[in-house]
């Protein structure tokens, strides 16, 4: 039976996962600011004639004010539905090292939050398998490019930067 799942690179997906988390974070802590519409008109020099456009500055600005939280939100459910489909060691490690605080490190959530405490190498076994998950799911959702993930993505994709 031949294994149809890919071989991801480790540090690739750190990387990227790292990212998915830190916009997470930042949603999640960073308030939305409204926009506000002008309502004064703007006297500007413009041609005579029809220019073919049409223009809704106030109904532009409430979309955005309605659709960027929205769209925030469904990126922080997305997240947190995906951690939560890992098992427990692997939510709790997650949840602790990624999605919390920006000053929380790996020793911390090994030797003190995890209980019973693990070792430095069994820590970095629980995280590989939870990235790798998530990649998948991730990828699954939109969010990932799974091909970019996958070992040996730089000679596949040839020598772009050369």
């Amino acid at each position: 039976m031949r294994n149809n799942l890919p071989e991801l690179d480790r540090r690739k997906t750190q990387n990227a996962l790292e990212g998915v988390f830190e916009k997470y974070r930042i949603y999640k802590t960073i308030t939305f600011m409204d926009r506000e519409s002008f309502i004064t008109a703007g006297y500007t020099d413009r041609p005579n004639g029809p220019t073919n456009v049409t223009s809704d500055p106030t109904a532009r600005t409430a979309v955005y004010n309605v659709d960027a939280p929205a769209a925030r939100l469904a990126y922080c459910q997305m997240v947190d539905a995906v951690v939560s489909r890992l098992n427990e060691r692997e939510q709790l490690l997650i949840r602790e090292r990624y999605l919390k605080d920006d000053d929380v490190f790996d020793y911390k959530v090994y030797n003190y939050v995890l209980d019973p405490p693990v070792s430095k190498d069994t820590y970095t076994k629980i995280r590989t398998r939870a990235f790798y998950k998530m990649a998948l799911a991730l990828a699954d959702q939109g969010v990932l490019n799974l091909a970019s993930l996958q070992k040996g993505a730089d000679r596949r994709l040839g020598s772009v930067n050369a």
